[in-house]
């Protein structure tokens, strides 16, 4: 018997639809799934099972295909085990759902059932209602970040049990509400201020020259003078962020796993300050799969380098493309992607000592 769902992934910062199809034929037992999956969805089928086995049925005891498509695009991530598991259970005749085609369904499966949060909701769900879907299956974690994304019907479930129950209309899930607006003004809100500051006048002169044109600013200056603790305050007289510019800063944290369920949108400009032993694709962004770095986690917001002389060389001579463009692009074999990276550049750094030496001796 064949059973399809729909789901998601994400590539980038962008959402795309994926079409899960669960196959079980009367051959020997096994267990595969293919269509580019990577290490954490190859693994989901050893947390289905549990889950399927905990939550009172029965794992199927014959050959079972899972089929993700579009099949040449990388899959990634825990958020199908949700739909994996759903998918068996009407592939197997253990439960008769009619509704699937009319929700999107996304969440990472613990081995007792229980639906856990998932990286990158608002991207999946901007996408969903964007497709014109009726619903969305979320984990509750995740429920507010998804609301974010007004006109779509959001629908928190807590484990695979009541996903089940919601989709054959057993039960009712209230879709979850947030006042976007409320939220949104109640996140502006900066724990440190630039008016906290006293004295320093010369130097508080040119930060706010430098805010009022978005322009990058090299601080020198003894340690102990100051310089982190300006840098820090830079962000609270910027622009307020518009709510577009909010949504996209939210979509680059949630898809790096850096959104805190506490913070369902980021309405305040991120300051990232990294240790000057990173390395070129913590800054930039990299890996096999490529993920966001420092610069796209300051998108429209400060990146501050502190003791600049300390960072490597090659690190550095990596800025020019991001601070050019306002983005950067990662090449890797499997893929290339574009993450947005425009931000206000803040260093800072000691004078040289042979500079100290000069005057004195002058």
């Amino acid at each position: 018997m064949l059973a399809k769902l729909r789901s998601m992934s994400v590539v980038g910062i962008d959402a795309y639809e994926i079409t899960i199809e669960a196959d079980i034929s009367e051959m020997l037992p096994s267990f595969a799934i293919v269509g580019l999956p990577d290490g954490a969805v190859r693994e989901s089928k050893e947390r289905v099972m549990s889950a399927i086995k905990n939550c009172g049925f029965e794992f199927p005891a014959r050959k079972v295909t899972i089929n993700m498509a579009p099949a040449d695009m990388k899959k990634e991530g825990s958020a199908f085990d949700l739909p994996i598991a759903i998918g068996l259970l009407m592939a197997s005749g253990q439960v008769t759902i009619d509704t699937t085609q009319n929700y999107l369904i996304v969440g990472e499966l613990s081995l007792d059932g229980t639906v856990k949060r998932t990286k990158g909701m608002l991207s999946m769900a901007i996408c969903a209602r964007d497709l014109g879907a009726k619903g969305m299956l979320v984990p509750r974690e995740n429920a507010d970040e998804a609301a974010v994304a007004e006109g779509l019907d959001i629908f928190p479930v807590d484990n695979l049990n009541q996903a089940l129950d919601f989709l054959s209309g057993t039960t009712s899930i209230h879709p979850n509400q947030i006042d976007l607006k409320e939220l949104f003004n109640r996140s502006r809100e900066y724990t440190i201020d630039f008016r906290d500051v006293k004295g320093q006048e010369h130097i508080k002169r040119a930060l706010t020259v430098a805010a009022a044109g978005g322009h990058n600013l090299l601080m020198s200056g003894s340690p102990g003078a100051g310089k982190s603790m300006l840098a820090r305050r830079l962000v609270s007289i910027l622009p307020d962020l518009s709510l577009d510019e909010a949504l996209e800063t939210t979509k680059i944290h949630s898809v790096a796993g850096h959104l805190d369920k506490a913070t369902p949108l980021i309405a305040t400009r991120p300051f990232r300050s990294p240790h000057h032993t990173i390395s070129d694709a913590g800054l930039i962004g990299g890996g096999s799969y490529p993920r966001p770095g420092e610069v796209s986690l300051a998108h429209h917001g400060v990146l501050f380098l502190d003791e600049l002389p300390e960072f490597q060389k090659n690190v550095l001579e990596n800025l020019r493309q991001p601070l050019e463009s306002g983005n950067v692009t990662i090449s890797r074999a499997v893929m290339s992607l574009s993450y947005p990276s425009r931000f206000m550049l803040i260093a800072a750094m000691n004078p040289c000592g042979l500079a100290a030496d000069f005057r004195a001796a002058a």
